[in-house]
């Protein structure tokens, strides 16, 4: 049964990451302090963490925009924000991973998911799926960011305040890559 679509486009900011292993738990602590600020109506702010099957469902609520928080090394000094447009036709899980295991889901793998579930459903993705990423210094076993991702976060919350307001953050770093993380 297909809906209607809500008269004011919905948007999910969810923060993914496992906060035992050190600068991987970026997204959540970002999230954590978005969630204290004044956003708009039309936006909720989830802590996922390490339910990647949690936010596939979710995402079955209909959201037209998708802006996933979460740890991305991509080779640049720990500490450096992205923000990453992800190709929303290109979520697949990588071989090798199983598709539920809900500890280890990529964002990639979420997607995928979100896919296959919609085509069951008649559910529609979101249209727009934004990563915004920080690059780890550790992600070893600790609870705790490191002093670079730390000093990351409000910048990271900034960018996502902008997004929301404007619809396009200005960055220090920007790729249309497909988001790896």
């Amino acid at each position: 049964m297909n809906l209607p679509p809500p008269a004011r486009p919905r948007t999910l900011v969810a923060g993914i990451g496992n906060i035992f292993l050190g600068d991987d738990g970026f997204g959540v602590e970002t999230v954590r302090r978005l969630a204290e600020r004044q956003l708009p109506e039309h936006v909720e702010v989830v802590d996922i963490g390490v339910r990647g099957v949690h936010l596939a469902y979710q995402l079955l609520d209909g959201y037209d925009t998708l802006v996933l928080v979460d740890a991305t090394a991509r080779g640049e000094a720990p500490g450096t924000v992205y923000m990453i447009e992800h190709d929303v036709g290109g979520g697949s899980p990588s071989p090798g991973t199983p598709a539920l295991d809900g500890h280890r889901m990529t964002p990639d793998t979420v997607l995928a998911l979100l896919g296959t579930l919609c085509a069951g459903t008649g559910a529609e993705p979101p249209r727009r799926v934004l990563v915004v990423g920080c690059e780890p210094a550790s992600v070893d076993e600790g609870i705790g960011l490191s002093a670079p991702v730390s000093d990351a976060v409000p910048e990271a919350v900034r960018l996502i305040e902008e997004l929301l307001r404007n619809g396009e953050p200005s960055v220090a770093k920007a790729s249309t890559a497909e988001a790896s993380t």
